[in-house]
């Protein structure tokens, strides 16, 4: 069945933009983002759209939403308060990150700080050997002594990420179940759910930035899916995905992390049309938005995909001067410079 009737919305730092594609036209609309409730200034522009083109909200086909908030939330530090609880011993891995230092001959040289604060990393007892036997059985009142100390600092999401846990998700789906008992309100993401992969430090990472997002992300594409209902649309709402790909409200209300490039993702999508059409099989594509800026490389007009991003590379912009995450993305890089940006100058004076 071909879809008729689609509203696409984009969220920035800066802007909200919509566009609705009807049979015979489109028409579009640019809001200031109202960054408190970011799903208002969505409400607001579909009411507009909807009486610039005559139409009812239960004739959409199709709402199709792209966003760069995680990614704004992560660049910005504006995410929840968030706490880690690893493997005894390994509460330093999240900081310790790789073993090579990006700039070898930089005395002034400083790593990219981590999402949660050392105090904020707990540990507990448990192990699992490479091949996924258990050693240690998980210390559930181990976990229990947590409690209080997590009341205490007003956490408002939990990573739950165990050595070798990508092997056998065992211990974390206990913890995980223990911990939404015991803190009903508090989500929790588990590495085994958000990044079934080899890498201790990587998988953490993402684990980290998954939960760092998930408050802010779940509550505003809640009150979004709400507000469209209450409008009388009756349409699936569709996320872009950092590959480009797309999926449903509820995946993405799971795993924000997918959604870091949400936004970039759909403006590389873009580009590939526009230069297919045009005959450029090699091109650059340079997004700029009011808070961030992304560039992305077309080769035979196809963006460059990578299981691998690095997210707030402050350093001059080096490789590891970031924090990794593991999700399938349209590779691109990505600078916290956008049009709202002030520059200064560093210790080189660049």
């Amino acid at each position: 069945m071909t879809l008729q009737t689609r509203l696409a919305v984009d969220i920035g730092g800066t802007f909200t933009d919509l566009v609705l594609a009807l049979p015979e036209r489109t028409v579009s609309a640019k809001l200031l983002t109202t960054p408190e409730s970011p799903d208002a200034a969505v409400i607001e522009g579909t009411q507009a759209i909807l009486r610039e083109a005559g139409i009812r909200a239960d004739q959409l086909d199709l709402v199709i939403h792209g966003t760069t908030l995680a990614t704004n939330a992560l660049i910005e530090r504006k995410g929840a308060r968030t706490a880690l609880i690893t493997t005894r011993g390994f509460r330093d891995s999240l900081e310790i990150a790789y073993e090579h230092r990006f700039e070898q001959y930089d005395l002034y040289m400083e790593r990219p700080t981590p999402l949660v604060e050392r105090d904020l990393r707990l540990e507990v007892a448990e192990r699992l050997a490479a091949d996924g036997s258990v050693l240690l059985e998980l210390d559930e009142a181990g976990l229990e002594r947590l409690i209080p100390l997590i009341r205490r600092h007003g956490i408002e999401a939990l990573a739950v990420s165990f050595l070798h846990s990508y092997v056998n998700p065992v211990h974390e789906e206990r913890a995980s179940a223990f911990l939404a008992r015991a803190l009903p309100d508090v989500p929790v993401t588990i590495s085994s759910e958000v990044c079934r992969e080899i890498r201790e430090y990587e998988r953490t990472s993402t684990t980290v930035a998954n939960a760092y997002v998930l408050p802010l992300m779940d509550r505003y594409l809640a009150r979004m899916q709400d507000g469209l209902r209450a409008l009388g649309a009756s349409c699936p709402l569709l996320l872009m995905m950092s590959s480009g790909g797309i999926c449903t409200v509820e995946t993405a209300r799971r795993f924000p992390v997918r959604l870091v490039e949400s936004g970039p993702a759909g403006g590389a999508i873009l580009a590939r049309h526009v230069a297919a059409r045009g005959g450029y099989d090699r091109a650059v594509s340079f997004d700029m938005g009011g808070t961030t800026a992304k560039i992305t490389l077309l080769d035979d007009f196809t963006p460059q995909q990578s299981r691998h991003f690095e997210i707030a590379r402050a350093y001059r912009f080096s490789k590891g001067s970031g924090f990794p995450v593991r999700i399938p993305v349209i590779d691109m890089v990505e600078i916290g410079a956008g049009g709202g940006s002030i520059a200064r100058v560093d210790l080189l004076r660049r």
